[in-house]
């Protein structure tokens, strides 16, 4: 069963990648040419006359097709199989949620935890924007915000739990909910901030690129959602990944 889950979580991360660097490129690449051609405009006001420019070592029109299509589909690839083996981990122990609510309540906890939280304190830049100085420094900031966010979910998770049984289930949520939001605000205040937006560097285009960062997040998460849900269903019934839901049930009605 684990590891049909896992190629299957796989499979389901592969499909919702492709998606996702369909919107990721046609979405996400114009605000991405916006800024770097305000670098460059900056560039050329302080450029040395005479000064050779070096050519990149990846050009532009590999970077924002095969190398972003290869990217996203490899970390949705991973996300899928990391979904799978906790799809088995929780399936059956959390709740008494169906596989297919186990899974759209897993990544409804993974894309607040991993995208949202985050997000709001260390929001996606375009590669123009930042300097290559402090890169190690705001990734290692993120990618704690990212564990801290991960724990304080598990801990509203068992919150939850617990709560049930006394308060309601409603009660519960709002409990949880709450809790999640305390722990990532005392996050939020305690780590450092880090803005390299420089003065004069056109809003418009930092927010079509950040909302669409996270228009490509929340398509890789919906579509893992909806397909790995699916497959995940199949894998607990015993049934093909194709196979159609009626035959599959004629099948295992014995003929009179």
């Amino acid at each position: 069963m684990m590891r049909t889950l896992l190629v299957r979580g796989m499979l389901a991360g592969l499909l919702a990648g492709v998606l996702a660097f369909l919107w990721a490129h046609l979405v996400g690449e114009p605000p991405v040419r916006a800024a770097i051609a305000v670098e460059e405009a900056a560039a050329a006001k302080t450029a040395v006359t005479g000064a050779a420019e070096e050519a990149p070592a990846i050009t532009r029109s590999t970077q924002e097709t095969w190398g972003l299509g290869v990217g996203v589909v490899l970390f949705s690839v991973a996300i899928g199989g990391f979904l799978a083996l906790v799809f088995a981990m929780v399936y059956g122990r959390v709740g008494v949620l169906r596989a297919r609510g186990t899974v759209l309540a897993i990544c409804a906890i993974g894309f607040v935890a991993i995208v949202l939280a985050p997000l709001t304190k260390y929001p996606a830049n375009p590669p123009a924007v930042g300097s290559g100085d402090t890169i190690d420094e705001r990734t290692g900031f993120f990618f704690v915000l990212v564990m801290i966010a991960l724990a304080a979910a598990v801990a509203a998770v068992r919150l939850g739990r617990q709560l049930a049984p006394r308060i309601g289930a409603g009660n519960a949520l709002a409990a949880a909910v709450l809790l999640f939001v305390v722990l990532i605000g005392v996050a939020h205040v305690a780590l450092p901030a880090q803005n390299e937006v420089r003065a004069g560097f056109p809003p418009q285009v930092l927010w079509d690129f950040r909302l669409a960062n996270l228009g490509t997040q929340a398509i890789l998460w919906s579509a893992l959602a909806f397909g790995f849900g699916l497959a995940a269903e199949a894998a607990v019934e015993g049934r093909p990944l194709l196979a159609r839901r009626g035959a599959g049930e004629r099948a295992t009605v014995p003929s009179r």
